[in-house]
């Protein structure tokens, strides 16, 4: 006789009579427990594929996880960018910490050029609004959101120290108002575009007024050699990242032209290791 045995609020029983034979039970409850543990892993993989396509794509999924083809050249390429992208975000949400650090505790911005520092974050805030608007991914473009923000900061303590506190708290304003503007769908991607394009003059300026008031101070003054560094090596970084993932020229270039800056105040940055900042003559 076959016994339909299933399972309900009662425990399991049997279609016909209501009773379930022992072997019948047992064989009942490891398909259930079977049926549990296919649903879980099921969910669980849903999970894992969904967490894991912030970093990879569907084909390159199945390439590592399915095919085990872990060292196929686009998706390891491409998994190496992501990963050094989310990785320079990251270390961007407190790079300039340090220099903020720095300048809160010798309650100085002695050796910090304000129009370096504006023409910075002009470069990074072109880049942040241009690269929503074309929709790049979030690795791409996060560093610089982290770095407008906290140059926004050291902005206004330079200011502040230079006895301009209504200067600091002027300026905060009026670039929170322009950077409204810039993110609010009223400007047109061609201008976005333009400020990008324009962003390689701008950092070469930034930085290079940066370098002369090294050279003519002969020191780095309050400049953090962490955030240098660290500036120097996500530089780098990025035109593997923006090859990788973005393809725009603009983007590339910007890049390329920011690292090769950025490597000449870090070379100023050891060449003037141990020189202290000069006194203020009473």
């Amino acid at each position: 006789m076959f016994y339909a045995c299933f399972y309900n609020s009662f425990g399991f029983t049997c279609s016909s009579c209501g009773f379930c034979p022992r072997s019948d039970l047992l064989l009942a409850a490891k398909y259930q427990h079977f049926t549990k543990l296919t649903t879980q892993f099921a969910t669980t993989g849903k999970l894992q594929k969904k967490n894991m396509n912030a970093l990879m794509s569907e084909e390159c999924y199945e390439e590592f996880f399915y095919k085990l083809n872990f060292f196929h050249g686009d998706c390891l390429s491409a998994l190496i960018s992501k990963v050094l992208g989310y990785s320079i975000v990251a270390g961007a949400v407190l790079v300039k910490v340090p220099q903020i650090q720095k300048i809160l505790s010798a309650g100085s911005a002695k050796g910090l050029s304000f129009t370096s520092l504006l023409l910075e974050l002009y470069a990074v805030t072109s880049m942040f609004s241009y690269s929503i608007a074309k929709g790049f991914p979030f690795s791409t473009w996060g560093d610089s959101f982290f770095l407008m923000l906290q140059n926004i900061m050291i902005g206004g303590l330079i200011q502040h120290y230079k006895g301009s506190t209504s200067g600091a708290i002027g300026f905060v304003v009026i670039f929170l108002g322009i950077l409204g503007v810039l993110m609010s769908g009223i400007t047109p991607v061609s201008v976005l575009a333009a400020l990008q394009a324009s962003n390689m003059p701008a950092v070469v300026i930034s930085k290079m007024i940066q370098a002369l008031d090294n050279y003519r101070n002969g020191t780095t003054g309050q400049l953090s050699a962490i955030t240098v560094f660290l500036i120097f090596g996500g530089s780098i970084a990025r035109i593997f990242t923006s090859i990788q993932e973005t393809g725009d020229q603009l983007v590339i270039m910007n890049y390329v032209v920011s690292t090769i800056c950025n490597g000449i105040i870090a070379a100023q940055m050891v060449r003037y290791w141990n020189v202290k900042p000069k006194a203020k003559a009473e």
